[in-house]
């Protein structure tokens, strides 16, 4: 590309070839879109491609406008670098005091710096820097400068300054004049992006192709049953997935809870029968791990099982009869909280040889059906018997209450912790967010819930959907 003759550093004017609009509806500017695939070249390590882009296509990499301002900036033109400031369009009057002052600060410290730069170095800060429309406090310390000269730009250092004083300019510039790194990759994310947003029945993990657009069809969403499980002698009241997949665990009025494998192909066989309970297994829980698994007998005990072996390790609270109606991990696997209500209703925390840490208990505390650790550690949710949802910040030792229209009958956490769903008697499930402010759920219909507890959960690769049963034999 050839130079500018009235200023050999910049750029010549595009080609006529660069010119006009790109794509079906011409919104992309020709110039602009050469630039972001040369940035892209450089970035890749096609430097030689990248130049014979450049040479062809009559387009640069930098605009003029970027080019005059390295040049003068590292140069030490101070009056041509504030000309070349000056002459930058949509640049506000603040942001062009801003810049001025950045030059003349770094000319300022470099006349300091030399022998007999002191009467120059005053100068400059009374009459080019003085007026600037900056704060007032900046140029007192340049001032207090002269007479300790802590900060003098000296040797090598000068390069630095001027260099740092280069980025400091371009971050008040505007994008066009030096284009933010990694434009290409921004603006294909940001389209992939979209079109997973947009994408109804989205619910995989795996990578997405750039050579046509996204879209999953509703095969992707679970809607066959491939497999029956028959071990259980009665009514399953509680199943749920080890946190990695490998295994599923299930508790049934029976008094039994079971663990079952999943084989490479998908199908589940028994790996272990968990036996011990007097009473039917209403609730379990997998430890973060996936090496541990809590069952909670109805109206009974909390047993703490060895996942690889299924044998029992603990049984807690056996000793003083009180009644266990809930239980979750803490993410190290190394601590559990539970929620009982006889004799009294109590939330209590402990290690998993059963020594107990913490508790809540007293006349305030309701009693406790369901609750939940978020994965971070820091905050325990509950449902309460009271149509209450109590959210507990143990960093700040705070307490946050939504309350509910109806009785609520079970809890669910999404994977990340920022959502909640609770299931309610009156035939509705609710979603919240832990941690915003709206008193007003998104609320979702369709099932029937009457006689039994009826649970719901996050599903997707994304948790993008919610499951839940349903007493017509439906999901």
């Amino acid at each position: 590309m050839e130079a500018n003759p009235e200023n050999p550093h910049l750029r010549s004017p595009p080609s006529p070839a660069a010119a006009g609009n790109l794509g079906p509806r011409r919104l992309l500017d020709r110039s602009q879109f050469i630039r972001i695939i040369l940035q892209a070249l450089h970035s890749l390590g096609y430097s030689k491609a990248a130049a014979a882009l450049e040479s062809e296509s009559g387009v640069a990499l930098d605009s003029p406008e970027f080019t005059s301002l390295l040049f003068h900036s590292l140069s030490g033109h101070w009056i041509d670098c504030i000309n070349s400031i000056d002459s930058i369009p949509d640049l506000t009057s603040e942001s062009k005091s801003s810049a001025a002052f950045l030059v003349w600060k770094q000319h300022f410290m470099e006349l300091l710096a030399s022998e007999d730069g002191l009467v120059a170095a005053k100068d400059v800060l009374r009459s080019c820097i003085s007026p600037l429309d900056v704060e007032r406090g900046a140029v007192h310390r340049l001032s207090r400068v002269m007479i300790s000269p802590e900060g003098v730009v000296l040797g090598e250092e000068r390069v630095r300054g001027r260099i740092g004083m280069l980025l400091d300019l371009l971050r008040l510039m505007p994008d066009w004049v030096r284009m933010p790194s990694g434009r290409l990759e921004h603006l294909v994310e940001t389209a992939v992006m979209k079109q997973l947003d947009s994408c109804a029945y989205h619910n995989t993990p795996e990578e997405v192709t750039l050579f046509e657009d996204h879209a999953c069809s509703l095969d992707r969403i679970p809607s066959k049953c491939v497999q029956t499980l028959y071990a259980h002698k009665n009514e399953v009241w509680f199943v749920q997935f080890s946190n990695a997949g490998e295994y599923l665990a299930s508790s049934s009025k029976d008094c039994t809870a079971i663990i079952w494998e999943v084989k490479e192909d998908d199908t589940l066989s028994l790996k272990h029968t968990l036996e011990g309970h007097l009473k039917p297994v209403s609730f379990l829980a997998w430890s973060p791990d996936d090496t541990m698994l809590l069952t909670c007998g109805n109206a009974e005990v909390l047993k703490l099982w060895d996942a690889t072996t299924g044998i029992c390790k603990l049984t807690m609270n056996n000793q003083v009869n009180r009644v266990i109606s809930s239980c979750a991990w803490f993410p190290d696997s190394k601590k559990i909280v539970c929620g009982s209500y006889e004799p009294d209703n109590r939330v209590h925390t402990c290690d998993i040889e059963g020594n107990e840490i913490d508790v809540w208990e007293g006349e305030r505390m309701p009693k406790v059906s369901d609750l939940a650790v978020t994965p971070d550690g820091n905050s325990l949710i509950s449902i309460c018997s009271n149509r209450e949802i109590w959210i507990r910040d143990f960093r700040k030792g705070t307490e946050k209450v939504i309350p509910e229209e109806y009785s609520i009958t079970s809890l669910s956490l999404s994977r990340d912790g920022k959502f909640m769903i609770v299931n309610l008697n009156s035939e509705e499930i609710h979603l919240w967010s832990v941690y915003g402010t709206s008193n007003t759920p998104n609320r979702y219909r369709g099932h029937k819930q009457g006689k039994y507890v009826i649970r719901s959960c996050f599903g997707g690769s994304d948790c993008l959907f919610l499951a839940s049963g349903s007493e017509d034999s439906k999901f």
